[in-house]
């Protein structure tokens, strides 16, 4: 039975994370976090809410996440976590709130424009 189930977004990366009193596991689409974000920035952006709310090894997480790249999915993920931890203990809500947690990103790719090559780029001009 979970504790409690938060989302976080990012871009276009939506994780649902539950969070289940614990040893301190936490699971990312059925694998090991280290194993879904191989690299060592990714593991540190996933885990900082509850590195900073001093609850690792507490509680059991499990992830699912869709959409969007591995640096968003990390960050939809560090979102849902500190959603969920306010949601059981408020008074940690501060210190999340100093290292910008619980803050939504809310930049976005911006669309391609008809008659440009990207969003911005023009084509290359031809004087002749």
């Amino acid at each position: 039975m979970p504790t409690t189930n938060t989302s976080g977004r990012r871009k276009t990366a939506v994780a649902r994370v539950y969070l289940n009193e614990g040893s301190g596991a936490l699971t990312v689409n059925g694998k090991d976090y280290k194993e879904y974000f191989p690299t060592l920035p990714l593991q540190y952006v996933a885990t900082q809410s509850l590195l900073v709310s001093g609850s690792e090894g507490k509680f059991d997480v499990v992830a699912n996440v869709t959409g969007g790249g591995v640096k968003g999915q990390a960050e939809a993920v560090r979102l849902a976590i500190a959603k969920a931890i306010v949601e059981l203990d408020a008074e940690k809500k501060p210190a999340l709130r100093a290292k910008g947690l619980m803050t939504r990103d809310p930049r976005m790719v911006e669309r391609k424009k008809p008659g440009r090559r990207k969003a911005r780029r023009r084509f290359q001009f031809s004087k002749r």
